[in-house]
């Protein structure tokens, strides 16, 4: 059975107790011990969908996400799961990469180099990637999620391994020699909320002149972003609906509206930017 390298345990220690601040106050506190593993086809496929559409957000129904989930689980030793009870349970998150050009047969892979190409054009921020995925460039497509009460500090973990496994798998002979990493992500903006209409018009006025910023639902994407040759946000093609801001929303006057994110890296780049990552997060 194949497992999880052996990892610095102190870092995985850091992991573990990520519920807790630092403040000092007296916040009930649960202790929970992540653990890693490999994918597991046979146990994964349907915590790894879930995930994949979380991801995706709304416009996950543009894709066939069961033939993503399969995909992603094809390649059993690059990527991790990380899981509470044991590697029979449904993951908490995944972070995984596919070689775009080495799948760009497959529909699935195919519809989605379109779906970002596509994106990219829509923001000049991005502009440097509709070429790219048109070209024969070994593009690493990065997919990371997870339940959104999990902590962060799971994330530098799981982009080491995933270091250490892509430089294994090129040793392999393998292709995971990649050219650019593409991390497709989210973020969203605070809008006004349709709830408590007696304050719509006092809520408009204090907003009104401000400029949208943008926040990131992984903190590590903010990091990331830092070392990128290119980055920026992009509507989703699919209606989230009416109320679905509300439905989302982040603080008590606000509603919140999803848009997705890219971020693409150099490969030259990407040891430094998951550095970064580990240090930004271990200092919180």
């Amino acid at each position: 059975m194949v497992k999880k390298r052996n990892r610095d345990p102190e870092v995985l220690a850091e992991a573990t107790h990520a519920d807790d601040d630092g403040s000092g106050s007296d916040t009930d506190m649960i202790d929970v011990e992540f653990e890693w593993f490999n994918f597991k086809p046979d146990v994964d496929f349907h915590g790894v969908k879930s995930l994949v559409r979380q991801l995706l957000d709304v416009d996950s129904q543009l894709f066939d996400v069961s033939a993503l989930a399969d995909l992603i689980l094809s390649q059993p030793t690059v990527g991790s799961t990380v899981k509470v009870d044991g590697e029979e349970t449904d993951p908490y998150a995944f972070l995984t990469i596919l070689n775009l050009y080495e799948h760009r047969e497959k529909k699935v892979i195919k519809d989605l180099t379109e779906y970002l190409a596509a994106k990219g054009k829509t923001n000049s921020a991005l502009a440097p990637l509709s070429g790219l995925l048109s070209s024969n460039a070994q593009v690493g497509l990065v997919l990371a999620e997870r339940l959104i009460n999990c902590p962060s500090e799971i994330a530098p973990p799981m982009y080491d391994m995933l270091i250490d496994e892509i430089e294994a798998a090129v040793e392999d002979k393998e292709p995971y020699e990649f050219t650019h990493y593409l991390i497709v992500s989210k973020t969203y903006h605070e809008i006004a909320s349709t709830l408590d209409q007696e304050d719509a018009p006092k809520q408009k006025k204090n907003k009104a002149g401000k400029a949208k910023e943008t926040f990131y639902f992984h903190p590590e994407d903010d990091v990331l972003q830092r070392h990128a040759l290119a980055s920026g946000s992009f509507e989703y093609t699919k209606d989230e609906g009416e109320g679905m801001a509300d439905s989302k929303r982040a603080f008590q006057e606000m509603g919140i509206k999803s848009q997705g994110s890219m971020i693409l890296i150099e490969a030259n780049k990407f040891d430094g930017a998951v550095k970064a990552i580990k240090e930004y997060l271990n200092a919180q």
